[in-house]
């Protein structure tokens, strides 16, 4: 190696830039705050620190999920407990209907206050949630869940799910013709109802299940009450379960006040039965599960019996009477189906609120990990400054005595 003066300038210009970048670069640390001013400070590092960003981002976009959730299904909520309400005042109302001193007039005046709630429940279940999505209608959210008219379900039965956390995804929605228009799951319950032509003055009510483990109840079968007069013109009925042949014919006995559903092993099911029917009178008795349960169309089909006069008229005093019983027991499955998916969606938000707790404790320590990666240790940094700037001073002072000097002085002394 060549020793001139030009690199005893070269060396101590040298010593001078780096200890002036070792400065810059504290300064630089100081002034950001971070420990890492480049990916070359500490590569594994900041490896580690977009992995972890990268996680936090995703925690964040799963938090912004869970708001949406939970605008949506609290706007549902609000929605189902108007519905609550207004089922509850529905049902005094039916039983007002009941009243058998009410004249035609009454039953009419009865008829406009039903056919105003109709469109109250209809205005609920065609409501939006504020940004003009409809709440009940499935995937189709940008028309109505429900025609104001007929009270058929337009929408689609897709649950509109949101990614809520990295394993998990909840319903934002419930679809119209569950909440408004079926039985609630599980239920053994069966519906009665007398048929449109009905001539008699019989009058069948809601059906009780005797035994919930007969085989009749499990199978879940409808069955058909049919009156006819036999050889001596006596009234007798004949019981048919769907699928089946009909059972042998029963003479009607008004006084008894029921009927029996059931084979050789016991009664499956009991219905009240009151009135004088009819040869070729016909009722039915249904599970809830197989029974149109649209509460709009059973409401229309109240309202228009109501609006039937009945004064003096045995047939049509039934008629109303049995479809008063229908729309009742009909309303009461509605009810339980309306507190049904409001205790889901209750439970639902209960999980979202779970879940961001859990959410922003993995942020907490998101952040506390990249601090400890990224943040700088300002005692540390302060103190490599202050020795970085004693030796930039040291640096300059030899400088200068380099300056002073060249191999022709050293070599003359």
């Amino acid at each position: 190696m060549r020793i001139s003066t030009s690199l005893f300038f070269q060396n101590g210009l040298q010593t001078i830039n780096t200890q002036q970048g070792d400065l810059m670069h504290l300064y630089q640390q100081l002034g950001s705050g971070r420990r890492m001013v480049t990916p070359a400070d500490d590569p594994l590092a900041a490896a580690q620190a977009i992995n972890i960003t990268q996680a936090q981002a995703i925690n964040q976009s799963h938090a912004d999920n869970r708001a949406v959730l939970s605008s949506n299904l609290s706007a549902e909520d609000g929605a189902l407990g108007s519905a609550t309400l207004l089922l509850q005042d529905l049902k005094t109302r039916l039983v007002e209907a009941g009243n058998g001193t009410m004249s035609d007039a009454d039953r009419a005046s009865l008829a406009e206050v039903l056919a105003s709630t109709r469109d109250t429940m209809m205005g609920i279940a065609n409501r939006t949630d504020g940004n003009g999505q409809y709440l009940f209608s499935g995937h189709s959210s940008s028309r109505p869940a429900f025609d104001e008219n007929t009270g058929a379900y337009l929408g689609d039965n897709g649950l509109r799910k949101v990614q809520a956390d990295a394993t998990r995804q909840i319903a934002g929605n419930d679809i119209g013709s569950v909440v408004f228009a079926k039985a609630p799951d599980g239920s053994q319950a069966y519906v009665s109802a007398a048929a449109a032509g009905n001539t008699g003055s019989g009058h069948i009510a809601a059906p009780v299940v005797q035994d919930t483990q007969h085989a009749w109840v499990r199978e879940a079968r409808g069955f058909t009450i049919s009156f006819q007069e036999n050889s001596s013109g006596e009234i007798e009925y004949v019981v048919q379960r769907a699928g089946e042949s009909p059972l042998p014919a029963v003479p009607y006995d008004a006084a008894a006040g029921k009927i029996s559903l059931g084979n050789g092993d016991g009664v499956a099911v009991q219905v009240s039965f009151s009135g004088q029917p009819a040869a070729g009178d016909a009722f039915t008795v249904t599970p809830a599960s197989d029974t149109d349960m649209n509460m709009f169309q059973t409401l229309d089909h109240l309202i228009a019996a109501l609006g039937t006069p009945v004064s003096g008229n045995a047939s049509a005093q039934a008629n109303l009477d049995n479809a008063l019983s229908s729309a009742m027991q009909k309303i009461n499955l509605n009810y339980d189906q309306v507190l049904s998916v409001r205790a889901s969606v209750g439970t639902r938000l209960n999980e979202i609120d779970a879940l961001d707790g859990a959410g922003k404790q993995r942020d907490l320590g998101f952040s506390n990990r990249l601090s400890q990666l990224e943040d700088v240790d300002y005692y540390t940094v302060v103190s490599q400054l202050q020795l970085r700037s004693a030796a930039l001073e040291a640096a300059a002072m030899a400088f200068k005595q380099i300056q002073s000097s060249s191999l022709f002085i050293m070599s003359s002394q």
